[in-house]
């Protein structure tokens, strides 16, 4: 009789082959300045319901990408100029426990920070009219999807994708994608859930950014992968 079933390595290699390529893409950012402006707390609470989403998004999301190389400290704008102009450190680790990943909406992100904001003058009324060492200016980003040259057709290329494409590659398909699924997910991992690496895509959806920069959070998606691919 002849064993028509596939080998085993053949059956898996197959499953870990997605229907669909990945196309690597990154993102520019084209900076405005917002209308709102705040110099007391207060005014930062009342700025926070009106600014633009994309203002929420950029001293947010966008601020990972831009000190994607720090360990350390704030890890938003409003949490860094609440300690460092309004000298406010109770408020400030508040607005720096705020985990982005938790949200797939902006409406949702503003909500919990002027929660925040709102309970901490409650508690402490006379700091909402003190004034600011400098004043808090809300910018906002027209953002603008930039393709690469880099598309993957199995994990081998998806690998080499991974090496070789930029730190804001990595921050569009890790962190920003989580807005645009509307997922607490990212594009990455949705990639290798649909090639069957269900274990795959959850460790790297597990990897921190808050205690990584963007190169080693690329370096850890790397490993994963390559585990996962064996």
């Amino acid at each position: 009789m002849i064993d028509t079933k596939e080998p085993r390595e053949e059956l898996a290699s197959k499953r870990r082959t997605p229907a669909q390529p990945f196309y690597f893409n990154t993102s520019a950012h084209l900076l405005r300045i917002a209308p709102q402006r705040a110099n007391t707390l207060a005014e930062l609470r009342a700025a926070l319901g009106v600014c633009p989403e994309g203002s929420i998004f950029l001293h947010t999301f966008r601020t990972l990408q831009e000190h994607h190389f720090i360990r350390e400290g704030y890890n938003n704008d409003f949490a860094h100029w609440v300690l460092h102009s309004c000298h406010e450190p109770g408020l400030a680790e508040q607005l720096a426990r705020v985990d982005v990943r938790e949200f797939t909406s902006l409406p949702a992100l503003r909500e919990r920070l002027i929660q925040i904001v709102s309970r901490y003058l409650e508690s402490n009324p006379a700091a909402g009219a003190r004034p600011a060492k400098k004043t808090f200016y809300f910018c906002l980003s027209d953002v603008v999807v930039i393709p690469t040259n880099f598309v993957a057709r199995t994990m081998a290329e998806f690998i080499q994708g991974l090496k070789s494409v930029s730190v804001h590659s990595i921050h569009h398909h890790f962190i920003e994608a989580r807005l645009r699924l509307k997922l607490a997910s990212n594009d990455f991992s949705q990639w290798l859930q649909a090639a069957g690496m269900t274990d795959g895509a959850h460790a790297v959806n597990r990897i921190d950014i808050y205690k990584s920069t963007l190169e080693e959070v690329r370096q850890q998606i790397i490993q994963v992968v390559e585990r996962a691919s064996k």
